[in-house]
């Protein structure tokens, strides 16, 4: 079964102000219905884990009510790798970023389903997140898993990961950080692998690219994929 939030609850996707017409976001908007479950999890637990957007810095501490090392999550889909993720690394805390709202609820019906106390949602993009909100050498680490990959030579521009954001992500990190990406494109990984190395602030972890972390775990996508042939690239960064 499949409903529309309603108005008081449906969490509006920001959209860039003309100014910001010409910068890179950090989302493609999309079309999609919420179920009737994961519309219960927007009334139900939006208002403890759904972070509102604020221009103004971000305290982690009481963001989460705790003190904890922080992961910035950029796009996370239905969020079935960052509930994996989270509960394996009950220890830390993820601010995740993300504007279709079918995958918010769905993310949310899983922290509700699995008990989960240490996710923050933020349904805005996450450039406008990283500029306004998060204040430089407050994170400890940072994930990108499968951003769209724009497969036309044409649209590259429009992907996510290229410099000015690799800056930006680089300069929130504290020293020893990580910054984690993820793709099934190889002509992405390829480019991605490029700009990291090109970030006087970074430096690889691996000759190349790098092996799976055990944490990121194989989404049904990725291994639908793998049993087609298709290969995963993931390369891991460290601040110096």
């Amino acid at each position: 079964m499949h409903t529309e939030l309603p108005p008081e609850i449906a969490p509006t996707p920001s959209l860039a102000s003309p100014a910001h017409h010409k910068t890179i976001k950090s989302f493609v908007l999309r079309t999609g219905r919420t179920t009737s479950g994961q519309a219960k999890a927007f009334e139900s637990l939006g208002p403890q884990f759904l972070l509102p957007y604020r221009s103004a810095p971000l305290d982690l501490e009481t963001t989460f009510g705790r003190g904890a090392p922080t992961i910035l999550e950029i796009g996370f889909g239905m969020g079935e790798a960052t509930a994996s993720i989270a509960a394996l690394l009950p220890e830390k805390n993820f601010l995740c970023c993300e504007v279709h709202t079918p995958g918010i609820g769905a993310l949310l019906k899983r922290i509700g389903e699995e008990g989960q106390t240490n996710i923050r949602i933020c349904q805005h993009d996450a450039v406008e997140v990283l500029d306004h909100m998060l204040p430089p050498g407050c994170l400890d680490g940072v994930h990108v898993f499968f951003p769209d990959p724009w497969h036309k030579k044409k649209h590259n521009k429009r992907r996510l990961l290229q410099a000015p954001l690799v800056a930006k992500l680089a300069a929130r990190l504290k020293p020893g950080g990580y910054l984690h990406c993820a793709t099934d494109w190889q002509n992405y990984a390829e480019q991605i692998l490029e700009v990291l190395s090109a970030e006087p602030l970074l430096k690889n972890t691996a000759a190349d690219y790098a092996p799976k972390p055990d944490y990121r775990p194989l989404t049904k996508f990725e291994n639908r994929g793998i049993k087609l042939g298709h290969g995963v690239w993931d390369v891991v960064f460290t601040k110096v």
